[in-house]
């Protein structure tokens, strides 16, 4: 009975350790994900994305709300730079309960860019239209 007890803490121990280096290297894959929105280079949010998929089986709906840009969640951040190319593809990827989701200040992103004036981006279109 003890060696079980002995066996599960250290099997615990260990996942724990494996889980916490996990993260770890989830946030060090993500680090510049807000600045390649910003730059609107799609080739290399697609190989962002792609990388944490395979390395770590996170798709960007897995992710999304973890990441804030200045406050922004990386779709209001394309929104805000004018990132057609990145905006696009994020809200192609996203499922469509996710996008019409409110995000943590409680509004949804088609109400946010309606709030502040950005419903004539392509983006706002893009996304209505995936809506």
């Amino acid at each position: 009975m003890l060696k079980i007890v002995k066996t599960s803490i250290v099997i615990a121990t260990t996942s724990l350790i494996f889980a916490s280096n996990a993260q770890a290297d989830v946030g060090e894959a993500l680090q510049n994900i807000c600045t390649i929105v910003k730059a609107d280079d799609k080739g290399e949010l697609r190989k962002k994305m792609k990388r944490v998929q395979s390395d770590f089986s996170l798709r960007i709906k897995d992710y999304y709300s973890g990441v804030s840009c200045g406050g922004n969640s990386l779709i209001r951040t394309a929104m805000l730079n004018d990132a057609i190319e990145t905006g696009t593809l994020m809200i192609k990827k996203m499922p469509k309960s996710d996008l019409s989701a409110p995000e943590k200040d409680g509004k949804t992103v088609s109400a946010w860019a309606t709030e502040n004036g950005l419903n004539s981006s392509p983006l706002f279109a893009e996304l209505t239209d995936r809506l």
